[in-house]
């Protein structure tokens, strides 16, 4: 019997490579994070209670919300779900309580971004409304960040954007309401800002681990591979990532 693959790999950011705008702008980002979930504790909520508490009957697998999270200015889009622990023992998502996806429509997108050419098999599905997977963030059971992750392109049913152009969406990403929970979308929002670093090395590995697989496998349709589904992924903490950011500001400031 195949055993799923489980692909992770350090993926520590390289926060040196960022001009002082981009550092700056994580930096914003991480205080909004923090913001958000003051906010949220103040009420005894955290950012995946607050949205647990919309629903009365929340199954693992199931959307949250149930017809997920969109913003129609800038085609951004989420939602958080639950697996089942017995099926699929000893594997990563074990370890949360569940995550969330992120996604960027194309409508959202800029008009030179195009899907990567894939299999002829899965070319052939017909792309409707196609939506690139951006990246999941693990939670645990305290309501907080564990993990990043990549996935294939099974997992969420996307449309495969190369990591350059996906990388590219990060800055249009942007769930700008307040339904369901104003402070759970903003934090969505700037998780993806704040850890940009490591969603960007964490896309990358993700096309590396697929094309190092197509290699290997040169008959197999690897984006429908059910032994291939987490591409890569990374443990954060938020405290450590403002810290390492302002390190390096406090870096650029004495030069």
């Amino acid at each position: 019997m195949k055993t799923r693959q489980k692909i992770a790999h350090d993926t520590g950011p390289d926060m040196s490579r960022f001009d002082r705008p981009a550092l700056q702008t994580m930096q914003d980002a991480g205080a909004m994070v923090l913001e958000c979930q003051r906010v949220l504790g103040n009420a005894q909520q955290n950012v995946v209670s607050d949205l647990i508490r919309f629903t009365s009957d929340f199954k693992e697998w199931d959307h949250l919300p149930k017809d997920d999270v969109h913003d129609h200015q800038s085609h951004s889009q989420y939602y958080y779900h639950t697996h089942s622990k017995l099926d699929d023992p000893g594997y990563m998502h074990n370890t949360e309580h569940g995550h969330f996806h992120t996604f960027l429509r194309a409508k959202g997108m800029p008009k030179d971004i195009k899907p990567a050419l894939l299999d002829p098999r899965t070319d052939s599905k017909a792309e409707t409304d196609p939506v690139s997977h951006i990246v999941g963030i693990g939670m645990d059971g305290y309501g907080s960040p564990i993990n990043l992750f990549t996935t294939n392109r099974w997992v969420t049913k996307e449309t495969w954007y190369k990591a350059q152009d996906v990388i590219r969406l990060l800055d249009l990403y942007e769930i700008d309401h307040a339904w369901p929970s104003w402070p759970v979308n903003l934090w969505v929002t700037n998780m993806l800002r704040l850890f940009r670093p490591q969603i960007e090395n964490l896309l990358m590995d993700r096309d590396h681990k697929i094309n190092e697989w197509r290699m290997r496998c040169p008959n197999a349709d690897v984006f429908e591979d059910r032994n291939l589904e987490v591409m890569s992924s990374c443990a954060i903490d938020i405290e450590d990532q403002i810290t390492a950011i302002e390190r390096v500001l406090g870096t650029l400031s004495s030069k």
